[in-house]
């Protein structure tokens, strides 16, 4: 039986969809298996050429399954382990979330085959432009869920070379096609297939040649002694009441050990109480911080008082010579705050919502930590979005983010969330200080390698030298702008030369 007659049958294009879409996610941290993605994606383009379109929307339905079922399989630690919910209901949850999330493959197959009007070369073109605009699209898309990109096992490649330029929207756009050709080269065989497969790789090449160890950035000034401080405290006691005093003296002697250091990070919500009700405690510490030549960086909820109520804010404290705070303002629904509150009471809170909503917090600013020195923050699922870090990339000399991984326990999402780190500080040339509850703590260079770690559920510290940098990537110039264009251009493109061949066809025209 051959490759396309067993297209045409449901079993063997599911079976197929689940398993390279179980495999996709392999491809990224921690396993970095980076041929899975090229391989997977392969598949997916294979099946969406030759099967029928019913089958190869089972297929890619089935692909996304297999993905997320994998990829994402986190959600259900964080619900049932630290939500309180019973298996069932944690199951439930989850399954749905994945059934869910796979819709956006088949969404991409489903475009990809409608604008190219037929296995035609355009197929080639339209499968990858969808798949990388479907990703764009979970960017945004309620709130956005920016997880599973295929440009993220670029990380480990010379492929990285590209991702300054183009970001992690244009690296998966360069696997995307890659799959892409070598399935077309094998499917139509001939001379004009190994001449275009030829020619891409030798473009490609040459690209990679010319952007290899190009400086986008600069140093500029000392390099900054930074101590990270990852208090190790899992989620299951973080919010104990009984456990706060533990809680500060644990970072109180950690800073005091760090004593010397130009800046000192504690992790998101590292003192979980509201500073109003703790501002002793901080400002004693920060006091001492400052004594020697230091700034203290803490995460910590921040309530604003104001007529009607007042905001709450998920918040990175900065501490020196002057106060400087940065809320946070990409919230995760649901973990973070509970849509429709009114609605739903306290019904969802199993999902890890707050018992008072957290407020969106305004535009980012540069955070100042004294003697002229800036940092660009985020906080925790915010370095999943390359728009939220590059707004606050600008005219810093490093980034900050300060997590709370805990939620996570021992599974994917905090390698995961690692590797996403580093594609933001690649994408806009910064060195990046990591601070996180139980890890994984790290210091990031510019080029998106980890410097220094922390192990995982370990009370540990951090002691690295970040480079100061200035200077602009082209990609933290123009964001995702450019790969969309070129989307835009790929799809529409195919979109008209399909309806005008057939108005060719049609016997109207004839």
């Amino acid at each position: 039986m051959g490759v396309a007659s067993a297209l045409h049958r449901g079993r063997v294009v599911v079976a197929a969809g689940v398993l390279a879409g179980a495999a996709f996610p392999l491809a990224m941290a921690p396993l970095d298996w980076v041929w899975c993605a090229f391989a997977s994606l392969a598949v997916l383009f294979a099946v969406a050429a030759l099967a029928p379109i019913r089958p190869a929307m089972l297929g890619a339905y089935a692909f996304g399954v297999g993905q997320f079922g994998v990829g994402v399989s986190w959600v259900y630690v964080s619900i049932h382990d630290y939500g309180g919910a019973g298996v069932v209901l944690s199951a439930a949850v989850t399954a749905l979330f994945v059934l869910f999330m796979a819709l956006f493959p088949l969404l991409a197959v489903v475009l990809g085959r409608a604008l190219a009007g037929g296995p035609s070369m355009r197929l080639a073109l339209t499968l990858p432009a969808a798949w990388v605009f479907v990703e764009w699209v979970r960017t945004w898309l309620f709130t956005g869920f920016p997880w599973l990109f295929a440009g993220y096992a670029t990380l480990e490649t010379p492929l990285s070379a590209l991702v300054p330029v183009v970001g992690v929207l244009g690296a998966s756009a360069v696997v995307a096609w890659t799959a892409s050709l070598v399935v077309w080269a094998v499917v139509r065989p001939g001379l004009r297939s190994a001449t275009v497969v030829l020619v891409m790789a030798l473009s490609l090449g040459g690209i990679l040649v010319a952007l290899t160890d190009r400086a986008w950035t600069q140093p500029a000034g000392e390099p900054v002694r930074v101590a990270l401080l990852q208090g190790n405290f899992s989620q299951d006691i973080k919010w104990d009441p009984d456990q706060l005093d533990r809680i500060q003296q644990r970072y109180a002697t950690m800073t005091a050990e760090s004593a010397g250091s130009d800046v000192i990070i504690w992790p998101e919500t590292a003192i979980p109480a509201r500073l109003d009700r703790v501002e002793g405690y901080v400002h004693a510490v920060a006091r001492d911080v400052r004594q020697a030549g230091g700034a203290l960086v803490l995460g910590i909820p921040v309530r604003e008082w104001a007529p009607g109520g007042g905001y709450l804010y998920n918040s990175i404290i900065a501490l020196s010579d002057e106060k400087d705070a940065y809320h946070k303002r990409h919230l995760v629904p649901y973990g973070e705050y509970v849509p429709f509150r009114d609605v739903f009471g306290r019904s969802l809170d199993f999902l890890g919502a707050p018992m008072a909503d957290y407020s969106r917090g305004p535009w980012p600013e540069p955070l100042k930590l004294g003697d002229g020195l800036t940092a660009g923050a985020t906080i925790c699922y915010e370095v999943a979005y390359p728009r939220a870090v590059r707004r606050t990339a600008a005219d810093v000399d490093f980034l900050i983010n300060v997590s709370n991984d805990a939620w996570f326990g021992d599974s994917l999402a905090p390698a995961q969330h690692l590797q996403k780190a580093r594609m933001r500080a690649a994408e806009v040339g910064r060195w990046m200080a990591r601070s996180t509850n139980t890890g994984i703590t790290a210091v990031i260079d510019h080029h998106g390698r980890v410097v220094e770690r922390a192990p995982q559920f370990e009370v540990a510290k951090v002691d690295a030298r970040v480079e100061r940098r200035h200077g602009a990537t082209p990609y933290a110039r123009a964001g995702d702008g450019p790969v969309l264009v070129l989307l835009f251009a790929v799809l529409f493109g195919a979109g008209i030369a399909s309806l005008r061949r057939e108005r060719s066809a049609s016997p109207w025209n004839r």
